[in-house]
């Protein structure tokens, strides 16, 4: 019972940490997550993370709620969640009443819009190293999916939905024809 605990305790500061320290929104907090789940904690593999990357992205919410969510159940089913869950939603939170209590009066400061074009620029760049860390795992099929995807929703205007559904069936026949052409003996796709 005390191991459980010490891991629930684990999760949430883990997350906690991520919460408080990451700014920027969910998506500069992918590295961090990506950091601490793979490679210091172990609680993923390289390939668990991009599906909790893929499924985080492709359900509603905040990214970084639905990674912690996924990362959480991984290590600990549904409590671990739930633990993680609140770990990284709690610092923001208490951020959003702290600043509520002086928005007025900090808004309209030349410090605080400077602080703002900073931290836009270091977003970007953590997006960046979270994306190509990401590019080493790809493969063809990965990279077509995603320019489609690309020109889809950004060129012709397709709903995101759509195109999110349309990728899952593509990715289901795909995978499935890959797999019988594997198990035929064949890899030529």
């Amino acid at each position: 019972m005390r191991k459980k605990t010490e891991e629930y305790i684990e999760l949430f500061w883990e997350f906690f940490k991520i919460g408080a320290l990451t700014i920027g929104g969910g998506a500069a907090m992918i590295p961090q997550m990506q950091q601490i789940a793979v490679e210091d904690k172990k609680w993923l593999t390289k390939e668990e993370i991009l599906d909790c990357i893929a499924m985080s992205q492709s359900l509603p919410g905040v990214i970084a709620v639905n990674m912690a969510t996924f990362i959480g159940y991984k290590k600990r089913k549904t409590l671990g969640a739930v633990v993680a869950t609140a770990g990284v939603v709690v610092p923001a939170f208490l951020a959003i009443v702290i600043a509520l209590a002086f928005l007025d009066q900090l808004w309209d400061n030349a410090f605080v819009q400077g602080a703002f074009m900073g931290i836009k620029a270091a977003v970007c760049g953590l997006i960046l190293v979270s994306a190509l860390k990401l590019v080493q795992k790809i493969d063809v099929f990965t990279v077509v999916m995603a320019i489609g995807a690309l020109v889809a929703v950004g060129f012709l205007g397709v709903n995101a939905v759509v195109v999110i559904l349309a990728s899952i069936v593509i990715g289901i026949a795909y995978n499935t024809i890959r797999a019988k052409k594997l198990s035929d003996g064949r890899d030529d796709l």
